[in-house]
């Protein structure tokens, strides 16, 4: 029951982040180039699991997305702003099919599951 709760979650975060997307009317085109972006962050699994882990959860969490959508909002930026919905709806896209934040032993151990 937890694990579809999370997954429905990530669902959840997903739709919305997409609904404000589109409320603000930023470029789709922005949107779908940018929307893989974030796994750019494996890279860090070429040097070792611990590092690979640590940087791939850095930017595969929630609260850097927070972080990212509030300075978009206090510096009225809307490219940053953009960025961070773009950065929670990965989050919520990878949280939804069942992509969770990484442990240190093997890239395939998360939180959620082992893929």
């Amino acid at each position: 029951m937890n694990k579809i709760l999370l997954h429905l979650e990530g669902l959840a975060v997903l739709l919305f982040s997409l609904y404000f997307y589109s409320y603000f009317q930023f470029s789709w085109v922005l949107f779908f180039f940018l929307l893989l972006a974030p796994d750019v962050s494996m890279i860090g699994y070429l040097f070792n699991n611990r590092t690979g882990a640590i940087l791939y959860n850095l930017v595969h969490t929630y609260s850097l997305a927070i972080f990212v959508i509030i300075c978009g909002m206090l510096f009225s930026s809307q490219i940053v702003l953009a960025i961070g919905i773009i950065l929670s709806s990965h989050i919520g896209m990878d949280r939804m099919i069942g992509y969770g934040l990484k442990y240190p032993t093997n890239f395939k151990d998360t939180h959620l599951n082992r893929i």
